[in-house]
């Protein structure tokens, strides 16, 4: 948590950092300018991608599949559209990133592979979930049966 709070308190400072010296080298107004475009990219990317995977997802559902790697990379497509859209080189480079199909697929890949070594982990501590019966001194559920009469006014 205070790498995440130190994160989001360095971030504007080095994106000033970062603007300041771009702006030294190329002058003010194009950096601007580059900036602004980079905001335009991100609007125009979540516009399309949203769209795209909606879309993608839709036929995937009427296939009969999950559509968890479309909607995977729908969001990353998000992710990188919203990065765009924050002022700053850095953030533009970042959202870039996650615009690459092949940095989508490694992030996808890793993400799995995390996954499923949770899941395996979980799966290490829970009971048999193939096994019929309870065991012997498990714990059963108390059942009341009885009978009852609704009596109305």
């Amino acid at each position: 948590m205070r790498a995440f709070l130190l994160l989001f308190l360095l971030f504007p400072v080095l994106e000033l950092f970062v603007f300041v010296k771009v702006s030294a080298a190329i002058g003010f107004f194009p950096a601007l300018l580059l900036i602004i475009a980079g905001s335009a990219l991100g609007v125009l990317v979540m516009r399309v991608a949203g769209l795209a995977t909606a879309l993608r997802a839709r036929e995937s559902l009427q296939r009969g599949e999950l559509p968890a790697e479309d909607m995977f990379q729908g969001m990353m497509l998000a992710v990188g559209g919203g990065l765009l859209l924050l002022p700053g080189f850095i953030s533009d480079v970042l959202g870039l990133l996650c615009l690459l199909p092949f940095t989508r697929h490694l992030a996808a890949r890793k993400l799995r592979e995390r996954a499923e070594a949770q899941s395996m982990r979980q799966r290490a501590f829970q009971d048999d979930p193939f096994q019929a019966r309870p065991r012997e001194g498990g714990h059963q559920p108390n059942v009341i049966e009885g009978e009852y009469e609704r009596r109305d006014k």
